[in-house]
């Protein structure tokens, strides 16, 4: 088996200068996470929801100026490519994506022919007989945030921290959610100002003390955690094999497990993790 008999094809395209805004109806409406980006018929780049994720966390003034909606592709995309050839092994492939610490691979014999992403070699890996256990790949560097945290914390805690991923507790520290690149990537459509999206909610104010008439008006506050996490959170045991792993993921269409040990989370296994075990 090598790297034509698990990609993803077909590869959807965007040009250059298509906004942003694009980008994600293409992603959300063909449920993918990478576009490739070309001009005429040479590729110059690739985006992805961690691009977007990272590029709009940032506060550069290059297109901070504009209005979200109108940000062309080529002012996220990542410019340097690292393509792989159909009849390459598929831990090749996952060694090309570990070592240069990217996602998705695309696939080229005189042009464009598909891409292999991290959920490919994950599935690949749900086939396979491996007896690797959880605990052995797992990272133990977990990031929580508080279910009213506000999204700047959010995208503060996975910038600071280099990660894709963080778990939400409640008030009472239980576990209620997880927010990654995509949960960001594709809320994070920003108002034609440049702010973080809001929600509006509904207060009441008494005129005084008696309380005689309740006066509601409705006031915009910024979007916190719980508004964009999802849940509920699905967790796997540290003695549970990566196989089995793969395929919950792969089953339940979700890039990551926290792993528990005795009612602890102890960790979490994401699908880089688990591509480890194909390298």
């Amino acid at each position: 088996m090598n790297v034509a008999d698990i990609m993803s094809s077909p590869v959807y395209v965007i040009a250059p200068d298509e906004p942003i805004s694009h980008a994600r109806k293409l992603m959300l409406r063909h449920k993918i996470s990478t576009l490739i980006v070309a001009s005429k018929d040479d590729m110059i780049g690739i985006v992805t929801k961690s691009d977007l994720r990272r590029r709009l966390a940032q506060a550069g003034p290059m297109w901070r100026r504009r209005p979200i909606d109108k940000v062309p592709v080529n002012l996220v995309m990542t410019e340097s490519l690292v393509t792989i050839y159909p009849e390459a092994s598929i831990p090749q492939a996952a060694s090309l994506m570990l070592e240069n610490g990217i996602h998705n691979v695309p696939v080229t014999k005189n042009n464009v022919v598909g891409i292999v992403t991290r959920t490919d070699i994950v599935r690949y890996v749900s086939e396979q007989t491996y007896d690797t256990k959880v605990s052995e790949l797992m990272s133990r560097d977990v990031v929580f945030v508080n279910r009213h945290h506000t999204l700047n914390h959010v995208i503060d805690e996975m910038e600071k921290n280099e990660i894709g991923k963080v778990l939400v507790s409640n008030d009472a520290g239980n576990v209620v959610g997880i927010i990654t690149s995509s949960n960001l990537a594709l809320n994070l459509m920003s108002d034609k100002e440049g702010k973080l999206p809001t929600k509006s909610i509904k207060m009441a104010r008494r005129p005084d003390a008696g309380g005689q008439k309740t006066y509601r008006y409705v006031k915009e506050v910024p979007l916190v955690a719980e508004d964009i996490m999802s849940e509920p959170v699905i967790t796997i045991s540290d003695t549970e094999t990566v196989v089995n792993a793969a395929k919950i993921m792969i089953e339940e269409n979700i890039t990551a497990l926290p792993v528990g040990k005795d009612d602890e989370i102890i960790g979490i296994l994401s699908r880089s993790d688990v591509i480890r075990a194909a390298k």
